[in-house]
């Protein structure tokens, strides 16, 4: 199933989000994001509908199995592609807001020979590895 770009980067965030609070709740989503309550409370609904996400009864939000695995690919294809421009010289800032574009429009594929062929430089530059 193709998710939308804006499913992936709320997903994304939630796991984001996840890993330094306890717990997530959409007013942490609304400030993280920068967006409005009634654009995240829409969107954590279809998220909910579509099985991404659960949300018990005081708002705090899981990250489901489907989603958790969408949110995982895209954050590191985030982390790596941002990494991957910060070593070509590109500053961080432009690199973080790159990331943010390519990690959704990038195939498997592509990410995929992109990451190995950067892993296999990487690996040869910095000596460690071998």
């Amino acid at each position: 199933m193709k998710v939308m770009e804006s499913a992936e980067d709320y997903l994304e965030t939630i796991l984001v989000l996840g890993r330094s609070k306890e717990r997530v709740r959409s007013i942490d989503i609304v400030k993280h994001m920068e967006l409005s309550k009634p654009s995240v409370s829409v969107a954590m609904k279809k998220l909910r509908e579509n099985g991404y996400i659960s949300m018990d009864s005081d708002g705090y939000i899981t990250l489901e199995d489907s989603g958790r695995k969408i949110a995982e690919k895209i954050y590191e294809r985030h982390v790596f592609i941002s990494e991957w421009l910060q070593e070509l010289g590109v500053s961080e800032e432009t690199a973080m807001k790159d990331a943010c574009r390519i990690e959704h429009v990038l195939s498997d594929e592509t990410f995929d020979a992109i990451k190995t062929r950067f892993s296999s430089q990487r690996c040869k530059n910095c000596g460690k590895c071998q």
